[in-house]
Parts: C-alpha cells; structure tokens; sequence
C-alpha cells in the first residue's frame, strides 16, 4: 500500500472500520491520521487518532486489549480503511467485544447465530454447568460418551444422504456440527485450529496444482 493514495479529509483523517480477523465482525470504528497509520503498518497494531483528546492513541496502551494488524485494505474512493486485527482483548471501552451492541432496528428473520458464538455457548456449559443442559450432561459423562454420540451422528449423516432426503441430511449434519463441538472443546481444539489447517491444506493443494500444470506444459 502506498499511504499517498489514502484521501484525507480536511482534518487529515480517514475512518477506518475494525473487523475481527477470526470472527469477521466489526468491532469499531475509529480515525487514523497519516501518521498513525504509518504507526499501525510499522509495528502491526492499531494505532488512532483522538478526535476529542488530538492527540494518537495505541489501542491496549493502557488496557493491554491490543489489536494485531493482520491486513489493511482501502475502499474504492481510498477515502475508508479495514483493518483486520486479531485482537487481546474487549474492543470497546465498556468491556464488550464489539463497540457495535446497540440495536436500533432488527428484521423479524435477522440472526446474529454464527459457529464461533455456538463454540463459546458450548464452552460455557463446560465451565459453568447447568445441571439442565444437555451440554453439560455431555462433558461429565466424559470423552466416550462424546465420541458414541459422534460415532452416531456420522452414521445417521450417511443414511440421510442415501435417503436423498436434504431435510434429513442438513439436520444431521447440525447434529454432528454440533457434537464435533463438543468434542473439540473436550480435547482443547479451537475453530480456528480447524481453519488454520484447513488454510494450511489449501496453500498445498494451490502449490501442487501449479506443480502438475507446470509439468504438463513441459
């Protein structure tokens, strides 16, 4: 990036929208100067500038909620930035994860579900039982049990799929979404420990590609 793209405003700043690098949700909206961008693209953390204070800020300087620049792409006016981070901590000043909790308007079908809050909902049962929960009956019967039930839903996907009944199917398939869960958060694995191999296989499977294209052009 050549930062003599970026178009400030006549206050020398530029907004730029932070987004979970993981999760894809976007966690604030602050202002960047050219100098603390060129503070953000040389040490990977985000650095802004204070509107109120007029001075530069680090995030997590003083909360240690660092966010880890992981890429910083500009719109098509180069008026905007994103920025990905990986973050330390909270992102809003209140505590919360994401600056953006208020709601001022939801549609009667809108769902905020996605797999990595399912993960911390599971997660939680695990650190905070609930005598109720079928969650938590899972985790004090232990990694067999897990395992039974995963073993199960595998086998009932594959019925599902000789039925030829996609009802049947993409419910258990949630089935076996979910019970995959549980056993990862038994074993100590983290999605992104799935799509961190997954982006490993993906590399490899580019690579291997050009390999065999290379060589069949020879």
């Amino acid at each position: 990036m050549n930062i003599e793209q970026i178009k400030f405003d006549e206050k020398g700043l530029v907004p730029a929208i932070i987004q979970d690098y993981y999760t894809k949700e976007v966690l604030t909206l602050a202002y960047m100067n050219k100098e603390s961008l060129e503070i953000t693209l040389r040490d990977k953390k985000t650095c802004f500038f204070s509107r109120s204070r007029q001075e530069l800020w680090l995030k997590g300087e003083t909360s240690g909620n660092y966010q880890h620049v992981v890429s910083v792409k500009y719109d098509c006016d180069a008026d905007a930035l994103l920025v990905e981070v990986k973050k330390d901590g909270p992102a809003c000043h209140t505590g919360a994860e994401s600056c953006f909790f208020n709601s001022l308007f939801e549609a009667e079908d809108y769902s905020s579900f996605t797999p990595e809050k399912l993960y911390k909902l599971i997660k939680d049962r695990k650190v905070n039982p609930n005598e109720k929960s079928y969650t938590t009956y899972l985790f004090e019967k232990g990694l067999d049990k897990i395992l039974k039930k995963v073993g199960e839903e595998c086998t009932e996907v594959i019925i599902g799929a000789k039925n030829n009944d996609n009802d049947e199917l993409r419910y258990e398939i949630a089935d076996l979404y979910y019970h995959t869960l549980v056993l990862m958060i038994e074993q100590g694995l983290t999605i992104q420990d799935v799509k961190d191999e997954l982006a490993k296989r993906h590399v490899v499977d580019h690579k291997v590609k050009q390999e065999k294209m290379g060589g069949e052009s020879k």
